[in-house]
């Protein structure tokens, strides 16, 4: 058994989730993290209400198919953070996540607010050489800060770049401040409002190197995913968005993120099904 499950707490699992690590190539772990959210929190919960509502969807996949019960992929549950502490929390991600890379496995990280990518890309950078983070998200995310805290779900992708230094491709993008839209024409590939046409114009600069996709599930329009801490009027329906995942899996995809579902303002649980919807067509796409 690997590494990663010292650093986790397993309670429901995903559907039809493996219990074999060694045979598995992807793995899902959770990351119950909140502390920094701006406007609506409780997207800590988001990680179990993913999982249950799994359990609603088919094995079976019209779009790829291909079954959940015919690939190896493994749950190892969420990583257990020290509940307020951001440095540290993010530290224990970065652990969790290079446990999995380090095994050669590829991880499926379910937030937990936007700031959990940042641990995420901390362990991917020494893994992957010449890593590209495709970000998919209402809000550009490339603030200097929030209220004077440096590390903010408002301000990941700017530390992405600067710390990691990272090439960002953000697409969907539909709030930003005038000093981020700035920033964005100087140091990223910055696609406001829409993400499938411009991700195909996108493909060949894609093409051929490892990518990490960051998934913000308010890349959604509230009408289609509401359960957020911050909704964002005017974004993309849930068919566009399957629509780019599948196109995004022709790609050299070797970790992914889907993160600020926010059960609590999710009362139909349609937030949490588009999301283990997404994860459910990741898996197909990716698992060997």
């Amino acid at each position: 058994m690997s590494a990663v499950t010292d650093f986790c707490e397993r309670g429901g699992l995903f559907l039809a989730a493996d219990n074999n690590y060694e045979d598995s190539q992807l793995v899902l772990l959770g990351a119950p993290m909140d502390y920094t959210v701006s406007f609506r929190p409780g997207s800590r919960n988001g990680p179990q209400a993913i999982r249950a509502a799994s359990l609603g969807l088919e094995e079976h996949s019209l779009y790829s198919g291909k079954d959940l019960r015919h690939v190896h992929f493994f749950d190892a549950g969420d990583v257990e953070l020290p509940i307020g502490n951001t440095a540290r929390s993010l530290q224990f991600i970065e652990a969790a996540v290079d446990s999995v890379f380090s095994d050669g496995k590829t991880p499926l990280v379910m937030g937990g607010e936007h700031l959990i990518t940042l641990g995420s890309l901390r362990a991917a950078v020494r893994h992957h050489k010449n890593l590209a983070v495709i970000h998919l998200d209402a809000h550009a995310d490339l603030r200097t800060d929030y209220l004077g805290e440096a590390h903010s779900h408002a301000s990941v992708m700017y530390h992405a770049h600067q710390e990691l230094g990272l090439e960002l491709f953000q697409f969907g993008i539909r709030s930003a401040t005038a000093e981020e839209v700035i920033f964005s024409k100087q140091h990223t590939h910055f696609y406001p409002f829409h993400v499938l046409d411009p991700l195909r114009q996108s493909i060949a600069q894609l093409a051929g190197r490892p990518l990490y996709i960051s998934l913000d599930i308010d890349v959604v329009d509230p009408a289609f995913a509401p359960g957020t801490g911050t909704p964002e009027p005017g974004g993309i329906s849930s068919t566009e968005l399957l629509a780019a995942l599948e196109l995004l899996s022709t790609l050299q995809i070797v970790g992914m993120d889907v993160v600020e579902v926010s059960p609590a303002y999710d009362p139909a649980g349609i937030t949490a099904m588009l999301a283990a919807k997404v994860i459910r067509e990741t898996i197909l796409a990716l698992a060997r």
